[in-house]
């Protein structure tokens, strides 16, 4: 069962959902990060979370920010610190448009 929110952008707007989950051939550095040669928009944020929680990378004073170690560096353009609301932007990158 899907959320209302999720059916309502499918049936508004099918392109941008399927931005999201088609599946893409990742350049090196998301290669190397992810483990895999392809995975989708959402896959790969989703990816990059767990891995910020399960190496608990969130500043302890200010949970909005996060603190990149090395591996996560090169993922987000080298920045060492990066808000949450940063992060769907910066992954976003990563992802050029291709036309269709």
């Amino acid at each position: 069962m899907l959320p209302q929110r999720m059916k309502k952008v499918m049936t508004d707007n099918p392109k941008k959902l399927a931005n999201l989950i088609d599946l893409v051939n990742l350049p090196s550095t998301l290669r190397e990060f992810m483990g895999q040669s392809q995975t989708s928009r959402l896959g790969c944020f989703k990816r990059v979370w767990c891995y910020i929680k399960e190496n608990n990378l969130q500043d302890p004073n200010n949970k909005n920010l996060v603190n990149c170690d090395e591996k996560l560096k090169s993922v987000l353009l080298g920045k060492p610190q990066v808000e949450l609301t940063e992060l769907p932007t910066l992954i976003k990158l990563h992802f050029p448009k291709q036309p269709r």
